[in-house]
Formats: C-alpha cells, sequence, structure tokens
C-alpha cells in the first residue's frame, strides 16, 4: 500500500530542492550576473554581422566572384561582387535564433528609429546567412522590395518556405540582370 503525501510534504520538498546547490558550479551565495547591457548586446550584435561578412566574402571569393568592400560603414550595401558581366552591391544580413520556428531577419536600415526598406536605388541583392545550418538565401532585392522583415524556414522544416527556391542560389549572381525566374 503506497503512502499518500501531504501538500505540506511537497513544499517541504520543493523548498529543499530550492535551497540546495546547483550542479552548475554556481556558488549560490553570490549574487547572479548583472544582466548584459543594451552597449554590451549591440556590440554582440556587430560582431556577428561583422563574421557573416566574412564567411561572405570567403564563400564567394570561393566561388569565383571578385569582392570588394567599400571603405567605412557609410554606404547601404556591404560589398561589391563582381560576377565577370555585373557587378552587385549585395547587403549581407544574419541571423542565429528561430523565432517561432523561423529564423528572422531585418531587411532594412533604420532612420530616426522606423524601419525603412532599402530601395533599388542602394541595393542590388539580400544575402542572407542562417549561421546555424549554414545556410545562403541570395535574394534579388526585386523579389522583396518594400519588405523590412524576412522568415526563413529551418531546412528540415515540413513546410516550405517562401524563400526556400533562394536557398544557395548563388547562381542569380551570375545573371546579366540577377532576375532569373525560379
Amino acid at each position: 500500500m503506497s503512502k499518500r503525501r501531504s501538500p505540506r510534504d511537497a513544499n517541504q520538498r520543493r523548498r529543499k530542492r530550492l535551497s540546495s546547490p546547483k550542479p552548475s558550479g554556481q556558488n549560490p551565495s553570490l549574487p547572479a550576473p548583472p544582466p548584459e547591457s543594451p552597449r554590451a548586446r549591440e556590440l554582440a550584435t556587430k560582431l556577428r554581422g561583422e563574421l557573416a561578412e566574412l564567411a561572405f566574402f570567403y564563400i564567394a571569393f570561393k566561388y569565383g566572384f571578385i569582392v570588394s568592400k567599400p571603405y567605412g560603414d557609410s554606404q547601404r550595401y556591404d560589398f561589391l561582387l563582381d560576377s565577370g558581366k555585373t557587378i552587385y552591391r549585395v547587403q549581407v544580413k544574419c541571423s542565429t535564433a528561430l523565432l517561432n520556428g523561423q529564423y528572422h531577419i531585418n531587411a532594412h536600415r533604420r532612420v530616426n528609429g522606423r524601419a525603412v526598406p532599402y530601395t533599388l536605388d542602394e541595393v542590388d541583392f539580400i544575402v542572407a546567412y542562417i549561421v546555424p545550418e549554414d545556410s545562403w538565401f541570395i535574394l534579388p532585392l526585386s523579389h522583396v522590395l518594400g519588405i523590412t522583415s524576412l522568415l526563413f524556414r529551418p531546412k528540415r522544416s515540413r513546410l516550405t518556405g517562401l524563400y526556400d527556391p533562394y536557398r544557395e542560389a548563388w547562381h542569380l549572381l551570375r545573371q546579366p540582370d540577377g532576375l532569373e525566374i525560379l
């Protein structure tokens, strides 16, 4: 016959479990580390973007493109990419975390705190790098014109993503106008 436990026993067990030292190696008597400052978050985001740009430079060069980076960061694009036929302005974006089952990319710039979509006068392609999957999406800006937020499904998703045809579509950068119909 099993012994019934009272709610009081359950509360005592819960208190004991919460007061026991954590196995993670943190000393419970030390205060928790301070939350990350907005400046630290901004620097981490900027570093992640710079690493994505380096990865783009490497892979584009590996595919035989001539890649140039403008001096400074006052241009709307990150790279000039020479396919041998055409020179394209490329904006590189990246994502590292799933949000509601999809990867999110901000496909815009900020003006006075407002999201402003890129225009055809500024950028020819948005290249989205999904870091955890090592996936590249090559998106002609004319196909996503006016959109400020892009959502990408993971490779193993059972559902087809809106931008799946652009996954690893490096061939679009070899087209004279970059607008091959998919």
